[in-house]
């Protein structure tokens, strides 16, 4: 490990373990992650496919937090009976959070029609996935389950919906935020926290770097989204051959790289950075994390 990196453990608030990008490595994943150490990991499920993969790797490895939820990009092909599912699932495993759900208005406006990470995919209009994220919303609050969730060109309508609906006592995160420093106070009186991504180092994020260094640092935490959102390969500090739709497999023991990142651009040091995100990770996911690990 590089000795410039803080000795506590990394907490990793959105990545997606499971993903089939990662299958083909994921003995060599989990061993690199080991080393780290890793104090924590929430794992996102998308659709009704994926749920039991995230449970049965939580189930194997006490550090990962699983979370299951319907990803906009889902909502359209979700079965008529997911959300008996999603229950049964809540039911049965007290560990889970909920989440990456949210509202995009980007696949409908902006993607391209042969987006291959679309392919397959019915894009639901931005009303039926207000109505599905309500629905998970309000589960979520009736337990006081932290969320993840995921916003693209919609910050107007899930500010909207947010206020209009349940929300958990304990928070919610806004992953890999790019929303403006202005609607970040907005979100945090509602109980937000807003976790920085590694790829937010890349060259052209320097708006995104901008909002994340003047958010407080109590409501900050850490994600790769991994095997998506990759590091600059400068700043990589793990690999992984071949590619997905959009250049390189991000490693989600990047983590470190991320958090290095973080630091160095709040101009704090690294030690003082991983003492508040563990913290911070803690006050939202603590109750979920696995005693016996």
């Amino acid at each position: 490990m590089n000795p410039s990196l803080p000795q506590r453990p990394f907490y990793d608030a959105h990545n997606h373990l499971q993903d089939a990008w990662l299958a083909p490595h994921l003995g060599r994943v989990l061993a690199d992650l080991a080393a780290l150490p890793l104090g924590g990991a929430v794992v996102n499920g998308t659709c009704e496919a994926d749920w039991d993969d995230v449970i049965a790797l939580a189930r194997d490895h006490p550090e990962i937090i699983p979370s299951i939820g319907l990803h906009p990009w889902d909502v359209g092909n979700a079965g008529p009976r997911w959300q008996d599912g999603f229950l049964r699932r809540l039911e049965a495993h007290p560990r889970l959070a909920v989440g990456e759900i949210g509202l995009d208005r980007w696949i409908l406006t902006r993607a391209r029609p042969d987006d291959p990470r679309l392919a397959g995919l019915k894009r639901a209009p931005l009303e039926q996935q207000v109505v599905a994220f309500t629905w998970q919303l309000e589960r979520a609050a009736e337990r006081n389950l932290p969320v993840s969730i995921h916003c693209l060109d919609a910050w107007g309508a899930l500010m909207e919906t947010l206020k209009a609906t349940a929300r958990p006592a304990c928070g919610f995160l806004l992953h890999a935020f790019s929303g403006s420093t202005e609607m970040a106070r907005e979100f945090a009186a509602l109980g937000a926290s807003f976790s920085f991504n590694g790829s937010f180092l890349g060259p052209r994020q320097a708006a995104r770097r901008a909002v994340f260094e003047q958010l407080p640092l109590d409501g900050i935490l850490a994600e790769t989204d991994a095997p998506a959102m990759p590091v600059p390969p400068e700043r990589s500090t793990h690999a992984l051959p071949g590619s997905g739709n959009e250049g390189p497999i991000n490693h989600p023991a990047n983590i470190g790289a991320v958090y290095a990142g973080l630091a160095s651009l709040r101009k704090i040091p690294a030690a003082e950075l991983a003492r508040q995100i563990e913290q911070n990770f803690l006050r939202l996911f603590g109750r979920l994390v696995s005693r016996h690990g």
